[in-house]
């Protein structure tokens, strides 16, 4: 399924520039204004607009600082539905979005299908991790989905997607592989924060057990230690600083992960505005800064813009619509 291993090929040749629009340096900086996070801050769409907004700064691709805007409310709902009614053609705004905000188009719960909006280009694809607090009695991805399948309910499961969201699938996908029936898959008990710093932050203090996230959201706890990375969802180990983590490939589970992060726009913003915003994202991804910012924070560079990016999430809310009926999350 494309979703689940298109990234695998991004770790052997992290440029796929036949995938979207030709790279080139725009013409003139397009007036890119401000960048809609469809969350809280410190989650992975904060940093996706943090970061690429300052590159484009720093790259001179526009003309004044971007501004950030946090909307959280309903997995990036609140965002679609604002940008649909209120801003569709406002060719000056970008929105990021990933593998999250797509599950939730293909489970419904957007107000609105893939044509609602123009998908401009991803730039990259975290990774998922499943983690313990450094102090849990948890030390093995064994162990933790022996007691998800023998004794769901002691377990209590976070991640910043909803029931049915794509952190959920994952700590599902893991669950059915270690053997547990699927009319027992309901019984884990599933936590949704706003990000997965705070999932993180909520099992540190006890309120849960085992949170199911992107790696890009949590890395810094990774490296101060703060927590356990029982399996990180990749088909081979990740590059330093996180080579030490084990995959769950490694320790038998055939189940990988990914999560790409990118952009849209509203669905009424012209041919020509769209080109030229799609261009200037593939000059920030050609850059050398954006491949450093993409490296220290667990994310592999990965390239598809413009049609690419169109079809292929057209297709990914195919497969994952399969995927969430293959686990019972629909019907």
């Amino acid at each position: 399924m494309t979703i689940l291993t298109h990234a695998r090929h991004g770790f052997a040749a992290a440029t796929l520039l036949g995938l979207g629009l030709a790279v080139s340096t725009p013409s003139q900086a397009l007036p890119i204004d401000e960048c809609i996070a469809p969350a809280d801050p410190g989650g992975g769409w904060d940093f996706t607009c943090r970061s690429v907004g300052k590159l484009l700064l720093d790259l001179e691709l526009v003309d004044s600082p971007v501004q950030v805007t946090n909307m959280p409310g309903g997995v990036g709902a609140v965002a679609f539905a604002n940008v649909a009614g209120n801003r569709s053609d406002d060719s000056d705004l970008i929105v990021a979005t990933s593998t999250v905000g797509m599950t939730q188009i293909a489970q419904g719960k957007y107000p609105g299908d893939a044509d609602t909006m123009r998908w401009l280009a991803m730039l990259g694809t975290d990774v998922g991790v499943i983690l313990v607090d450094d102090e849990s009695e948890y030390e093995s991805l064994d162990q933790l989905l022996d007691t998800m399948v023998n004794d769901p309910d002691s377990l209590a499961m976070a991640g910043s997607s909803g029931a049915g969201g794509w952190d959920h699938i994952r700590a599902l996908m893991l669950a059915k592989k270690a053997g547990m029936p699927a009319d027992q898959i309901s019984s884990v008990r599933w936590v949704q924060f706003d990000g997965g710093g705070p999932a993180v932050t909520q099992m540190m203090g006890g309120h849960v057990d085992v949170v199911s996230t992107d790696l890009g959201e949590i890395a810094g706890f990774i490296e101060s230690g703060d927590v356990r990375v029982l399996a990180v969802l990749s088909d081979e180990p990740l590059p330093e600083p996180f080579a030490g983590l084990p995959t769950a490939v490694s320790q038998g589970y055939d189940v990988t992960g990914y999560n790409w992060r990118g952009f849209y726009t509203g669905g009424d913003v012209s041919d020509e505005d769209y080109s030229a915003m799609v261009e200037t994202l593939a000059t920030l991804y050609e850059s050398d800064e954006w491949k450093d910012v993409a490296q220290q924070n667990g994310l592999v560079p990965l390239w598809r813009g413009g049609e690419a990016f169109n079809d292929f999430v057209r297709e990914s809310i195919g497969d994952v619509e399969e995927i969430s009926r293959e686990i019972g999350v629909m019907e």
